[in-house]
């Protein structure tokens, strides 16, 4: 346990640091060689961990080519400017209605999407708007926190939400009836505990007549509104497919392709830009630190877990609910999420039959909410501050610490509570 802890925590701390730019991709990876050749974990966990991911980590894929090219369209340039302008200028309203767009965007596009394409538009937006940094913060804050708090309705929303749902064979259908309850729960508790916590730095009326109009943000008019059809058609699909028990990848990755081959045949985008920018690092992350978290579950950390688990479960379905949630999500935030739901998964496969299958959608609701406590929880999050500090907004690990560590725990709770009830 000593050695695999050891290499985790070595990797994690470069991940966080990132020395001399290094990227994430690429300290994980190193990470999981050094993990293979300590012989922390073999050749037979790397497929093992591959066949775990494969579908999530193609879905992202997928996503973020879909999110690139919908973003050069102005697709989301144009929903913010619309955000805006429909907030008539009234500072409450505009906080409200950011939030409602960061979580429509990471439902339909996943968190890492919003963290990605929504956050530096939202900041520009920010600063055409004349307003001062607290209240520049404040808004990003919201939105940084709504990114993973509002990533539960769809199997594709997150990539936790796509191990889970193939670990445990929750169909596409099934899996949204599930959470679509915790999901509206999940964003209207954000709302108000973001409001609480930020309202003395969200000014009261915002000049927007500062913004252009939005449907200056739109490059091809005729693809925009193909883009909407689109996107049902895709959604559609996904029901679909889920009667044919269809992998997601087939459809997110697949409709990603075929979305960039119209818009190029609309002479909108260059293909082989966005490929060459979408974050291939992120891919890279995914398997190295999933692989070198593996070699803590070989070490024994599942089998405490399960022990933990079974605990819980014996304790009626509200307690074993909320525990199990409350579990992931403190490893989720000392750990990262994206290992944690594999280890969870594990951990709770090992308790033989479930108790209750509610126990998984904790699972995923830990990993999703709980990260949100530290910088370094979520992959959503490490981006998000990637993407403001090249902005020259730094927000300190303590200031997100502080915030984090207090809207978390009661927007979980409520979540939870809605799952273990509905």
């Amino acid at each position: 346990m000593i050695l695999a802890s050891a290499i985790f925590i070595i990797t994690l701390i470069f991940v966080i640091w990132q020395p001399r730019d290094l990227q994430i991709g690429t300290t994980a990876v190193i990470g999981a060689i050094v993990a293979l050749v300590l012989g922390v974990v073999s050749l037979d966990d790397v497929l093992i961990v591959t066949d775990i991911v494969w579908d999530a980590t193609l879905s992202f894929i997928g996503i973020i080519i879909l999110s690139m090219v919908l973003d050069e369209i102005g697709f989301f340039e144009w929903a913010a400017l619309k955000m805006a302008k429909f907030s008539n200028g009234d500072g409450f309203k505009m906080f409200v209605y950011s939030i409602l767009l960061g979580a429509f965007v990471s439902a339909l596009f996943a968190n890492d999407g919003a963290a990605l394409i929504l956050t530096p538009i939202l900041l520009a937006k920010m600063r055409i708007l004349n307003l001062n940094m607290k209240s520049i913060v404040a808004f990003l804050l919201a939105g940084g926190f709504i990114s993973d708090s509002a990533s539960l309705p769809f199997v594709f929303s997150n990539l936790t939400n796509i191990v889970t749902a193939n670990y445990f064979n929750i169909g596409f259908g099934e899996y949204f009836t599930n959470m679509i309850i915790p999901y509206v729960v999940s964003v209207i508790a954000s709302i108000v505990f973001l409001w609480i916590l930020l309202r003395k730095d969200i000014p009261k009326k915002i000049d927007i007549s500062l913004l252009k109009d939005p449907e200056t943000a739109i490059k091809n008019k005729t693809l925009f509104y193909i883009s909407w059809i689109f996107l049902a058609v895709l959604l559609v699909g996904y029901f679909i497919g889920d009667a044919y028990n269809l992998p997601v990848a087939v459809f997110a990755l697949g409709g990603g392709a075929l979305f960039l081959i119209i818009a190029t045949l609309f002479k909108t985008v260059e293909p082989i830009h966005i490929i060459k920018e979408a974050p291939w690092q992120v891919v890279w992350f995914s398997i190295g630190l999933y692989i070198v978290v593996y070699g803590l579950k070989n070490a024994g950390l599942t089998d405490y877990l399960t022990i933990i688990l079974k605990d819980l479960a014996s304790r009626g379905d509200t307690i074993a609910i909320i525990g199990t949630g409350f579990l992931s999500a403190f490893l989720s935030a000392i750990m990262n999420n994206m290992p944690t739901v594999m280890i969870m998964d594990i951990a709770l496969d090992k308790m033989g039959d479930i108790p209750n299958q509610a126990l998984a959608y904790a699972n995923i609701i830990g990993c999703n909410l709980g990260p949100k406590m530290t910088p370094f929880g979520s992959l959503a999050t490490l981006l998000w501050l990637h993407v403001l500090a090249k902005k020259g907004v730094n927000i300190s690990f303590a200031q997100y610490s502080k915030f984090g560590l207090i809207i978390t725990p009661p927007v979980l709770l409520i979540v939870l509570l809605a799952l273990a009830i509905f």
